[in-house]
């Protein structure tokens, strides 16, 4: 498609001019203070797709924040795909370790990105991945190259457990149809190693408060008489793992799935530097669940880390106290056959079961979603790989993630469909932390390829 890349490059610069548009906004669904902003947020991309030739767009409401539904129909008897995304994004905060500020967009370059990269927070995860799509559609409206019917469902919920999704969806199946789910909310091994995910773990996550005395106590009245909160707190965290790094949660491993010898060869011939790896976050050495390696660590096996944990005084200055109270925010990745809502509860039981009874323990579930894998000799992964080898010049390496959607299970518990999970992110490009950026090259390359996959499904699909 010649075409689609000189179409590219005539556009690029209102592209990028665009995507710096979007990322201004400060669509963070977590915080209410940002609740205009999420909303104003919704009503650009609805605009944008209006824009790039949907035929009907629509701002749907659900018990949160809107979900924006558009679709192109150009033949009923052609393919369907659905498009998601979302449109809110992470928290800023730290906001004093961004080079920049996390809502002024710039463009650097970096060693990864000597192109350029843009810096703002939702830049990769999922802004930037998502406005490919909208970009790409346009392309294939406007030349009169849009092979299929498609349909976008684009939400202001992920970052925050997608629960008006789940609402949404069931009562919009007819709405939803598709013939498959195609989604880019992940990343790829590098610029040069192009990869298709195929496997995302689930998650639980949990809130922990640890209750002692009924009023915070002078550490030197009653320090050594009293359960200190906090103390309680660290002790059960870290008896939550065993000498191996094992999780100690009892049945928490049941149903997980161990890999082939086959399999796990497979997954090996990914290239990987462990020595890069570790400059890369400047730590001194790995670390993990003993007899696997750093990549199954952190995609084939389940996971339990503490997010955050705070309690007593943190001031300036010292105060001697011994606190009333202890909090801890925990979240647990889970692999394919482990249900969120069982691990939740087998957490609850254990955490309250072990605590003493000098303190009080509640456990509150936040929310969840389960692992989910998808088989790479579909159709739809075919298309999918075809569509990189076409730009890339190289096959995909199909690959396991360690994060979560957890809405992938759901769509297909719901829809009844696959989902294809093509990403153009890096790992380097600090999702979830200061300094997001995604880089230039990544995102006009994401614009050039979903356009194969249109035409590859369609054709394969005959």
């Amino acid at each position: 498609m010649k075409a689609l890349t000189t179409y590219i490059e005539n556009h690029k610069n209102r592209f990028i001019d665009e995507l710096v548009e979007l990322l201004k906004i400060p669509s963070v669904s977590a915080d209410s203070a940002y609740n205009q902003d999420v909303l104003n947020t919704a009503e650009f991309v609805k605009k944008s797709l209006e824009k790039a030739g949907c035929e009907l767009v629509e701002l749907c409401e659900t018990p949160g924040y809107p979900i924006i539904y558009a679709e192109k129909i150009i033949d009923p008897n052609l393919p369907t795909v659905l498009v998601y995304g979302h449109y809110d994004v992470q928290p800023a905060d730290p906001i004093e370790l961004w080079t920049s500020p996390p809502f002024e967009p710039v463009i650097k370059k970096t060693e990864i990105h000597p192109e350029g990269a843009i810096f703002a927070r939702g830049a990769c995860d999922d802004k930037g991945q998502m406005y490919m799509h909208i970009k790409a559609l346009e392309y294939m409206i406007s030349t009169g190259n849009l092979p299929c019917n498609v349909k976008f469902m684009i939400e202001g919920e992920e970052e925050v457990g997608s629960e008006s999704l789940s609402w949404f969806v069931p009562r919009n199946k007819e709405k939803l149809a598709n013939d498959v789910i195609l989604i880019s909310d992940t990343g790829m091994i590098a610029n040069d190693i192009p990869s298709i995910t195929t496997g995302l773990r689930g998650l639980s996550y949990v809130e922990v408060e640890v209750t002692g005395p009924n009023r915070d106590l002078h550490s030197g009245l009653y320090g050594g008489a009293v359960a200190n909160p906090i103390n309680i707190l660290t002790k059960i965290i870290a008896s939550l793992h065993d000498e191996n790094n094992h999780i100690t949660v009892p049945g928490f491993y049941d149903n997980v799935v161990d890999l082939s010898k086959e399999e796990r060869a497979e997954m090996a011939k990914a290239p990987f530097d462990i020595e890069n790896y570790k400059k890369s976050i400047d730590i001194g050495d790995v670390y993990g669940e003993k007899g696997y390696s750093t990549n199954e660590r952190n995609s084939i096996r389940p996971t339990l880390d503490v997010n955050g944990i705070w309690g007593g005084y943190m001031g300036e200055g010292a105060k001697t106290v011994i606190a009333s109270k202890a909090y801890a925010k925990i979240s647990m990745r889970l692999v394919p056959n482990q249900d969120w809502r069982d691990i939740t509860k087998l957490f609850k039981n254990h955490f309250e079961g072990i605590a003493p009874k000098s303190v009080s323990v509640k456990v509150t579930p936040h929310h969840g979603g389960q692992g989910y894998v998808t088989p790479i000799d579909t159709i739809p992964y075919k298309a999918a790989s075809n569509a990189y080898k076409t730009t890339f010049g190289k096959t995909p390496i199909p690959q396991r993630s360690g994060g979560s959607i957890p809405i992938v299970a759901l769509f297909e518990q719901e829809l009844k469909s696959k989902t294809i999970l093509m990403g153009f992110g890096l790992d380097s490009d600090a999702i979830h932390s200061p300094d997001e950026h995604f880089g230039i090259w990544n995102y006009l390359k994401g614009i050039e390829t979903i356009p194969h996959f249109y035409k590859n499904f369609t054709e394969l699909s005959k």
